[in-house]
Order: structure tokens, then sequence, then C-alpha cells
């Protein structure tokens, strides 16, 4: 088959199961007031930020409400453990492509536990608003959600396996992108006499952070490396013999961290009686100050933490001196090892910030120009979109170019 029809046919596929996943949130659970509902969630921090996730799915309670977002939970917890449990670690690294199947095994295992106690949690927190309460409508909801995650977990894997980029980061793509059209109706409408005023200001904002936000993204600090060999060749440093270190290690993993946990205690305020603990939440959550300090001190501690997960310079060091190379001027084993830990440490440092910054911009122009439609979007959103985004665009470009480079086989 042609690479062009192989495209094709991946493209339609990923589109086919992008389209039945985001049709199966607005296919609702029977039982429950709606109409209640949706008022009575419309201004929960942590239903608004698990709404990126699922489109919506947390605020209408479909079949597919929980999406994507305990395979998520799961494989975040499994690349935790793999990093604390030998076992899990050897199957990794050692033990191939079967040691990675079974790991994909235990996540879905661990993503179907998640999913039932969401399940079952989202059955405690909708009781108010069902109109029959009994065991029979708890086993129901459980197996709808359950099943309902599951099956978008499926579809996930079929869009990496068989279709274009990633399934779990496409489908959070597609909920994000649902999200836009409602957020500009709000922040725009049709009545409004300065309607052109705002677009002229926040067209020209959005390009730039657009720009900024692919730049950092896509920002490497290349250290050169060279070899016994290389040297006796050429007897100078290749240019493109380098090893590449992200300025922005975690992605967008850090921010969504830290936004998370800043949306827990305006959650955890409503289940506590005790009226002083509800004042001292409120006047962190409400005080400007303290609430960016926290919001800073959580995206710099998570950037570093999933850093280290992601990027181990010890591994790195080791398999420099495996294969021959080193780094100019720097011993091989412990001195690389520090030479890379130091500026890892630094490239976090930067990449962190930037994240905080990204993470201010809505809320500055928020403020400044009194529209709101940054500030509904979020930086989160923005990474995310940014990432997914560059990186499908370079899966379809590699096929792209692996056609013209099978007709000039030809």
């Amino acid at each position: 088959m042609p690479i062009n029809k192989i495209l094709v046919k991946k493209l339609t596929l990923t589109l086919l199961l992008l389209v039945i996943a985001r049709m199966g949130i607005f296919i609702p659970i029977p039982g429950i007031d709606h109409d209640a509902f949706y008022n009575g969630v419309g201004k929960n921090a942590l239903i608004s930020f698990l709404n990126i996730f699922s489109g919506g799915g947390f605020s209408t309670i479909g079949i597919f409400a929980l999406g994507i977002v305990p395979y998520i939970n799961s494989s975040l917890i499994i690349q935790l453990l793999t990093k604390t449990i030998p076992a899990l670690e050897n199957l990794q690294k050692e033990e191939g492509e079967k040691g990675r199947q079974r790991i994909n095994q235990i996540t879905r295992y661990l993503a179907l536990m998640w999913a039932v106690i969401q399940s079952i949690g989202i059955c405690l927190w909708i009781k108010p608003y069902v109109f029959y309460w009994n065991i029979n409508f708890i086993t129901e909801v459980i197996i709808s959600l359950s099943t309902g995650s599951m099956i978008v977990m499926w579809f996930s894997e079929l869009i990496t396996e068989k279709g274009i980029g990633n399934g779990a980061s496409l489908l959070i793509f597609q909920n994000i992108i649902s999200g836009i059209p409602q957020n500009l109706k709000n922040s725009f409408p049709i009545n409004d006499s300065l309607l052109f005023n705002k677009f002229l200001i926040l067209v020209p904002l959005f390009i730039s952070m657009l720009v900024i936000t692919i730049l950092v993204q896509e920002g490497i600090r290349k250290i050169n490396i060279v070899s016994a060999r290389q040297l006796i060749k050429q007897n100078e440093l290749d240019p493109q013999s380098y090893l590449p270190l992200k300025l922005n290690q975690g992605g967008v993993m850090p921010i969504v961290f830290a936004s998370a946990s800043m949306a827990l205690p305006g959650y955890i305020k409503s289940f506590m009686p005790n009226p002083s603990i509800q004042a001292f939440i409120d006047s962190c959550i409400n005080n400007t100050f303290i609430y960016l300090l926290l919001y800073g001190i959580l995206i710099m501690f998570f950037s570093y933490f999933y850093s280290s997960l992601v990027l181990n310079t010890e591994d790195l060091s080791n398999n420099l001196k495996k294969m021959g190379a080193s780094i100019p001027n720097i011993r091989p084993g412990d001195d690389t090892n520090q030479y890379l830990d130091k500026i890892l440490k630094k490239l976090t440092f930067l990449g962190a910030l930037f994240l905080f910054l990204v993470a201010l911009v809505p809320s500055l122009i928020a403020s400044i120009t009194n529209i709101n439609s940054f500030k509904g979007f979020g930086a989160t959103s923005l990474l995310i979109l940014v990432g997914v985004a560059i990186d499908t665009a370079k899966q379809i470009q590699t096929y792209i170019i692996s056609e013209k480079y099978e007709s000039l086989m030809k």
C-alpha cells in the first residue's frame, strides 16, 4: 500500500475514534437531575480543572465522563513506582518489548481499579442530585463509568498503535479544543460594543504567547560529545555530535500537578465543618500573594521531581562511558554525572520559571484588560495544545518525507 494511502487510513481512523469518544460524553447516565447538577458544580474549581481533561465530562456525567483521566493517573503512578521498585525497573530496562507489554498490562489493571474508585466517588458526590438513590443505581453508575473509561483507554491505544499521534494526548487535545468556542462566546458577546477592540488586543497577545511557548517547549541545550574514533578520523569536534537536554524536561506535567494541587483546598473546604479551618483555607486562596507563592513553589517542586523521573544523569553518563564517548574536558564517570546534573538543575529552574510566568499571563491579561478569555483558557491548556500539535505534526511530516524518499528510490 502506498505511503499516502497509509497516512489517509491512519488519519481517518484517528478522527473517527476521536469523534466517537467525544459523542460518548454527551450520552447521559439516567436517574440524575442533570440541570440541577450542572448548576451546582459550575463554580467548583477542581471540577473545572478536571473538565479540561474530560471535555466537560465531569459536568455532564455521561458514560465517557471519566474519559482518559484514570489511564493518565495510572500511567503516572506506574512511572513513579518504576523508579522505586527494582522489579518494575528491571522489566522496563532489561526485559525489552516483553517487559514493556507487561508494564502496559499492569497499567491497564490499575486504570480499571482507579476508574472504579473514581466512579464510587462520583456516586457519593452526585447523591443530592439523584432521583432514586439505591444499590441498583450505584452499581449501574460504577459499571457505566468504568466501562466507558476502559473504552476510551482502548481508543487511545488504538490511535497510538494504528493512527497518528499519541492517543491519550490527542483525546485531551480534543477536549480542550471543544471548550474554546463556549469560552469565546462567553467572553465576546455579539452585542458587545467593544468587540473589535478586544480582538485587536487579544489576537497579538495570543500569538505572542503561542510563539514563546513553542520556542521554549522546543528549546534545548546542546552538550558536545566526542568519541575516540571521531578524534582519530577528524581530530576535531563534530558539531552534529551532541547530547540534547530540553529546557523543559517535564513538559506540561509540572503545571498540571501544581494546578491540581491548588484546586484541592477549595474542594477540601466543602467537607470541613470547622469554621476556623474554612477561614484559614479562604485566607490562603483569596490572598493573591500567598496563592501565587504557593503556586510558584509547587511548579518548581514538580518540575525538579518530574525532571528526575524523565532523565537520570547517572544512567546517561554510564551509557556515554559504554559507548566510548565523553564530554570534552570532563572525565567519564562521576565527573560527567555531576556536570550533567548541574546543567540539568539550571535548565529545570529556567523551565519552571517559564511555566510559572506562562501560568500568570492569562490572569495578568484578565486584570489589565478586563477580558477573561485567557483566564478561562489557562496556561495548562495552552501548553498541552502546543505540545500535542508539535508532536502530531512531526509524525505526519515523517510519513510525508518517507513517501518522497520512496518515490526517489523508485
